[in-house]
């Protein structure tokens, strides 16, 4: 049996997503607080995606989410990091914005420590990636359009995707604007 480029690259490539998404999983995280989120995304589903990107570029005017639709459908999987959003509840805080988590919720608000989890998760992800010798972008574009989906969940509101590719040059690169 002989086996060729895209046939050999898919399994190691959802076994790398799995690596990357083990990375993200034990990046610390406020008091220990662990409200991420995660899903690999491949074929038809991330097809999808790339194409509410394309229908919220035309909605709202943003050029750059159909540029960023482009790198999905280049890209052989997308993994989505997403994380819940509750309070730490921490005395004097206010990092939010609001004078304390009561306020915060009410306003309907996000915890700083929620977001802030998520970017070192996301740090975490690319590293590991890096370490993979995988090509890849964080990009909030279709981590929106997976909000908007619903894809992680209703009560995930703020997500990244970051797609993955493994071609002889990095389509994340050399980006038109």
């Amino acid at each position: 049996m002989i086996f060729f480029d895209n046939e050999m690259e898919m399994e190691p490539m959802l076994g790398a997503a799995s690596l990357i998404c083990v990375a993200a999983r034990t990046a610390p995280k406020g008091k220990g607080m662990d409200l991420l989120r995660t899903a690999v995304v491949t074929g038809e589903e991330k097809l999808r995606i790339a194409e509410r990107m394309r229908e919220i570029a035309l909605r709202d005017g943003v050029k750059f989410f159909a540029r960023d639709a482009d790198n999905v459908d280049q890209a052989k999987m997308l993994i989505l990091f997403g994380t819940q959003e509750k309070p730490m509840g921490l005395p004097n805080c206010g990092f939010c914005g609001f004078a304390n988590c009561a306020a915060l919720l009410v306003a309907g608000g996000v915890c700083a420590f929620n977001s802030g989890d998520l970017g070192i998760a996301l740090g975490s992800a690319v590293s590991r990636a890096a370490d993979l010798r995988i090509d890849n972008r964080i990009l909030y574009s279709a981590g929106k359009a997976a909000v908007e989906m619903g894809i992680l969940g209703e009560e995930i509101r703020i997500a990244f995707g970051l797609p993955l590719s493994v071609t002889g040059k990095n389509p994340f690169f050399d980006r038109k604007a």
